[in-house]
């Protein structure tokens, strides 16, 4: 392992592209620091500590704290995210949207374009609704959050996060570029990281006064251990379907006639049925605490993070994403259809339909086991929270991304390493990207 830290320095195109990540993932941080002018920090601040496990709560943990001190990046990349599962999903029903991805380079290049004006346009939508927002909100002791509400405050707060959101979106998109490993699944993991720190002190602070026992500390850290473990398994695991290929002749060469395989991930939809899952729950929640009619009172503390409604809604709801996004971005009449074309067969199964429905059976099958993976990993820190009583928020959706965007980080480090015939990080075991 020492060996392979060596050789990222031998590297120059690998030490420059880590040094460049780097350098934007710090400006990133910087600008999570700056303050929307025109704010109240301490209200601010007073108010969303009120507003822990609620829709605010989720946005503030993928923005890295940016929206509870309302800086320029506020919005985080979550428009960015948003606008790119909505387009991901119209390609499925819209025509033009269909036969672009359909397109190679230049299809995705317009997709991308799209992307883009849908996520400007989402920051505006929000923005307008967080100024708006804004001006309501109160401290504890009833101090105004704006001091100086009216038109002028919205349109210079507008202007400020829908141009934060956009540099955020263009710094992603220059590490992807220029730099290692997915930039925006890198800002998101940055955002949430720079958390653990804290946590941790806390949780020390915690035991020196004894509130915590060592014990339990110890304990705790075993099942953080167990935890990620667990999920690395399970984001690496694979069903590998048999496909044989048969000789064609072309001109004066052969073609095919090789055994391979088609590998169906355990949890193919990633962590987008627990996001999705979080939002739909949280938004009525938050919208209830907002409201003084009993009824809503009660609804928004049925859905509050360690009662019942809400664990069995969210477990049902990540079922039943995990299924429908994972249907949007797998089609296996596509994938039959295409191994039909290049004389792929499985053996045992006729091509064409039938090879369709047997891909189709098995990844139903390893799509459950997906889908309670991510359910059981989901719901333990709430567990951890409300039952056992630990301070120490560990797991969920925010445990998910950083393991994930860490092995897809480490994986394409081991390939620029191999490539130059470097020994890798894991030595013989290699490490296979998760796309």
């Amino acid at each position: 392992m020492s060996d392979a830290y060596k050789n990222i320095g031998k590297i120059p195109e690998l030490r420059k592209r880590i040094l460049f990540t780097f350098l934007m993932l710090v400006v990133y941080r910087l600008g999570a620091h700056i303050p929307t002018p025109g704010i109240n920090g301490d209200a601010l601040a007073a108010f969303f500590a009120q507003m822990q496990g609620t829709i605010l709560g989720l946005f503030d943990m993928f923005s890295g704290g940016a929206l509870e001190r309302l800086s320029i990046f506020a919005l985080g990349i979550m428009p960015y995210i948003s606008s790119s599962i909505i387009f991901q999903l119209l390609t499925v029903v819209v025509p033009y949207l269909h036969k672009l991805s359909k397109e190679g380079e230049m299809g995705r290049k317009k997709i991308t374009q799209y992307t883009r004006y849908g996520t400007v346009a989402l920051s505006i939508i929000q923005g307008i609704g967080i100024s708006f927002g804004l001006e309501k909100m109160t401290g504890p002791a009833g101090e105004l959050v704006v001091p100086h509400p009216g038109w002028s405050f919205r349109i210079m707060a507008v202007i400020t996060l829908t141009a934060g959101t956009a540099f955020i979106m263009w710094l992603g998109e220059q590490i992807t570029e220029r730099g290692i490993g997915n930039g925006i699944s890198l800002i998101i993991f940055a955002g949430i990281v720079v958390r653990m720190p804290s946590a941790a002190v806390n949780t020390l602070k915690l035991v020196r006064t004894g509130e915590f026992p060592v014990l339990l500390v110890l304990v705790l850290i075993a099942m953080m251990v167990a935890v990620v473990g667990f999920i690395i398994f399970m984001e690496r695991g694979q069903r590998k379907i048999p496909v044989q290929y048969a000789k064609r002749v072309v001109g004066r060469k052969v073609f095919g006639g090789q055994s391979t395989h088609l590998p169906l991930k355990v949890n193919s939809a990633g962590v987008i049925p627990a996001i999705f899952a979080s939002s739909i729950i949280m938004f009525p929640a938050t919208l209830a605490q907002f409201s003084t009619i009993p009824f809503m009172q009660s609804v928004a503390g049925a859905l509050t993070p360690g009662n019942w409604p809400h664990e069995f809604l969210y477990v049902g709801f990540i079922v039943f994403f995990c299924y429908f996004y994972t249907a949007v971005t797998f089609n296996p009449t596509d994938v039959a259809d295409n191994m039909k074309k290049y004389g792929g067969y499985i053996p045992g199964i006729r091509p064409g339909a039938k090879t369709a429905e047997y891909i189709d059976r098995i990844l139903t099958r390893i799509t459950f086991g997906g889908a309670m993976y991510l359910a059981a990993v989901c719901v333990l820190p709430t567990i951890m929270v409300s039952q056992m009583k630990v301070p120490f928020y560990f797991g969920g959706t925010s445990l998910l991304i950083v393991v994930g965007v860490a092995l897809d980080t480490v994986a394409q480090i081991e390939s620029h390493l191999l490539q130059r015939n470097y020994e890798g990080f894991m030595g013989k075991a290699r490490i296979k990207g998760r796309r």
